[in-house]
């Protein structure tokens, strides 16, 4: 059975095509309806992005559209979702035809899954990096990545059945592109595809004053900040929103947050945000500088193509021993807790083997960051820890050498001018026998009446040896004092959620953490272990490393989403109040609800065609049930 073989029956809310069979809603969002349709010429199921009512009726609109969407059309790559078609000026409804595809949003996943493994968004990043270097080729700029945007079809690993596909149609019904031959099907990655979608769209809606009523600031925290400022964007604005989008893929929330879209405007615009390392010490300082790099407030700091920054992916991926990210990718999907699972016991082994190739090569810095990436997956190896405390207290010491080594120069050539200019002064001073005497042993650092001075040691090597070390003395070299044990406070700048939070210190058992208060730790390394009661959170494992200086932490712990089933009106769309952007299923499957927060979030459900509401109270990692057919 294809794809097409299916015929729902169709409502009269479908828009009226002249060439296509309008079969089925498949989504919404704030810009296009997008259906299922059956294009009359060529026999094929398409899908056909059918633009608002609001957007389409201005002449200039229409104008700028079909520009745009030619423009776009130009684009060929594997990446790239493909335009068939787009409307005339002449028509009622304004729309894009593109190919069919059966896949889930990354958005989607990233509310089933959380964050993910940091090696597996890194592929995602190639896919897509690739996809934009080769529209910034053609002079198309995106200017609205996200995670909405980006598809990920996913074959089971069964072999498909031997059987002539409908053009645009696998006999699977899971692609929209013809299958691929059984040998190509055992190559790691030929079961995934990923594709961009919604090239220019965010331009189109711009170029119409719509971002005055609020539609493109939509996803206010992706926009590069020349971008909200209005200023002319180039490729480098599709390199910061795929910053953003790998920072929330590997962290699990977006890097610019706030309680209003004003507010995460300015974070944008300032370059406000935790860095991912910090958020989340299993990303690791590699990525975290690579994400860095990605999201410059300032253009020219960026990385200077979508190329480049792809190439840095690859570089650290090919360092990690991942030779196919379409393969990683592959293998997530088919397990994704599985493959967690795995990654998480094979990433210490791993990192520490990246980290001794690094420490014989004599680059302590990689190696310190490798090792604390690996700490950060296994926080209880006591093994492991002591070596980390050992590289960190090494490296420690080596910068406050070289923070000190200018200072103990200037020190050292006073001290020794100083040294020159009394020896000369004594001389002159002195009888010929003084001089004789004092010159077998080194003068005293400070001067001294002819009544203390020292008896003639020339016959004492001791007294040679220690008047040599009083010499030897100057200020900056001086003794250090007897080791002591110091005590710090680790605080906390932030932590969510604001209740329930617990931490384990160095495998201690778990103990409530008070916010308001600081950890009171040594001068050593430190590994804490942070949960939510009732593990209604991911744990969040945090490294504090060795030093005599108080810490800030950041701790932001991802709440287990909630789980809601909808037993609603066939047709009919429900969203919730507060996030009226992303529309849930009303069928027998859970949908799953992030909860940014807090672990409990009372919100009221609306049926979009009726406008009924019902309240409902969502729990972190339980299933709540509203009934729309039968509502009490």
């Amino acid at each position: 059975m294809t794809a097409a073989s299916s015929q729902p029956e169709r409502g009269s809310r479908f828009p009226t095509l002249e060439k296509y069979d309008v079969l089925e809603e498949l989504g919404h969002g704030g810009m296009a309806t997008v259906y299922r349709a059956h294009d009359l010429r060529l026999g094929r199921d398409v899908a056909v992005k059918v633009i608002h009512p609001h957007l389409r009726d201005s002449a200039e609109a229409v104008r700028r559209f079909a520009i745009e969407a030619r423009a776009v059309a130009k684009l060929r790559h594997p990446n790239i979702v493909e335009v068939y078609d787009v409307s005339s000026a002449s028509e009622r409804e304004q729309y894009l035809v593109v190919e069919l595809l059966r896949g889930v949003t990354l958005r989607r996943l990233l509310e089933q899954h959380g964050a993910l493994p940091a090696e597996v968004a890194a592929s995602i990043g190639v896919e897509l990096l690739g996809a934009l270097g080769h529209a910034h080729d053609e002079g198309v700029i995106h200017r609205d990545v996200k995670p909405e945007n980006v598809i990920l079809e996913h074959r089971a690993s069964a072999a498909p059945k031997e059987e002539t596909p409908l053009p645009g149609a696998s006999p699977s019904g899971t692609f929209a592109t013809p299958a691929a031959p059984s040998k190509a099907a055992q190559t790691p990655g030929d079961r995934i595809a990923i594709k961009l979608t919604d090239f220019g769209i965010a331009k189109l809606l711009d170029a119409q004053g719509v971002t005055s009523t609020g539609q493109v600031l939509g996803s206010p925290a992706h926009m590069a900040p020349e971008q909200i400022e209005g200023h002319e964007v180039d490729g480098r604005a599709d390199v910061f929103g795929m910053g953003v989008l790998l920072y929330e893929c590997m962290v699990g929330h977006l890097p610019f947050q706030g309680s209003n879209p004003a507010q995460v405007l300015r974070r944008v615009l300032e370059g406000e945000y935790p860095s991912a390392e910090r958020e989340q010490p299993t990303v690791g300082r590699v990525w975290s500088r690579v994400l860095d790099h990605a999201l410059s407030s300032t253009v020219d700091a960026r990385f200077a193509s979508a190329a480049a920054m792809r190439d840095a992916l690859l570089g650290e991926l090919g360092r990690l021993g991942v030779a196919s990210p379409r393969g990683e990718i592959e293998a997530w999907l088919d397990d994704p807790a599985g493959f967690r699972a795995a990654h998480e016991a094979a990433m210490p082994g791993r990192l520490c083997a990246r980290g001794d190739e690094a420490l014989r090569r004599g680059d302590a810095i990689a190696s310190a960051a490798d090792y604390n990436r690996a700490l950060a997956y296994a926080p209880h190896d006591a093994a492991l820890l002591k070596l980390v405390s050992r590289l960190n207290r090494r490296s420690a010491r080596r910068n406050r050498l070289r923070r000190t080594l200018p200072y103990a120069a200037v020190a050292l050539a006073v001290a020794g001018v100083g040294v020159g200019v009394r020896a000369t002064l004594a001389r002159r001073a002195h009888s010929p026998v003084d001089a004789v005497q004092t010159s077998t042993a080194p003068l005293p650092t400070s001067p001294v009446s002819s009544a203390q001075a020292p008896a003639p040691v020339a016959s004492s090597p001791e007294a040679v040896a220690s008047a040599t070390r009083t010499l030897a003395r100057p200020a900056v070299a001086a003794r250090p004092a007897p080791a002591r044990s110091t005590t710090r406070e680790v605080r906390f700048a932030t932590v969510e959620p604001a209740q329930g939070v617990r931490v384990a210190i160095d495998g201690a058992p778990p103990a409530p953490l008070d916010p308001t208060k600081a950890l009171v730790v040594d001068e050593r390394a430190h590994a804490l272990l942070f949960s939510c009661a009732a593990d209604l959170c991911d744990p969040l494992s945090r490294a504090v490393e060795p030093g005599d200086r108080g810490v800030a932490l950041s701790v932001r712990l991802t709440i287990k989403p909630a789980k809601l089933v909808i037993r609603g009106v066939p047709g009919n769309h429900y969203v919730l109040s507060d996030d009226p952007q992303h529309p849930l299923d009303s069928t027998e499957q859970a949908n799953s609800v992030p909860m940014a927060h807090e672990a409990v979030r009372v919100v009221r459900l609306i049926e979009i065609e009726t406008q009924h509401k019902q309240n409902v109270e969502l729990r972190a990692g339980r299933v709540s049930r509203v009934d729309f057919v039968t509502p009490l």
